[in-house]
């Protein structure tokens, strides 16, 4: 969770900075993190009143979420749970079907 919420931080931070200074401000990894923010509010935040999801598939959201960005910038997750979860992959995948 600390993970998420941080990258969802600098995600916000890097939006900010691309609404005053505009995208060419950023940098590749700054826009990875702004697109991270976008499916983190779309996919993880705004789940709506109705929707009943399970603890393993909001978990299974936030790896996919995670995996939208460099497995460098993993930094407060045990490397042994990103060798198990962690899939650019199937992130990827999964963030084309939700768009």
């Amino acid at each position: 969770m600390n993970q998420l919420f941080s990258a969802y931080a600098r995600g916000k931070e890097c939006k900010e900075l691309s609404a005053i200074l505009g995208d060419a401000a950023l940098t590749p990894l700054d826009r990875q993190y702004a697109y991270f923010a976008e499916e983190f509010e779309k996919r993880y935040i705004n789940q709506g009143f109705y929707t009943n999801r399970s603890i393993e598939e909001t978990l299974q959201i936030g790896w996919e979420l995670l995996a939208l960005l460099p497995r460098s910038e993993m930094k407060r997750i045990k490397d042994k749970h990103l060798e198990k979860y962690y899939d650019p992959i199937k992130a990827k995948i999964e963030a084309e079907k939700e768009n």
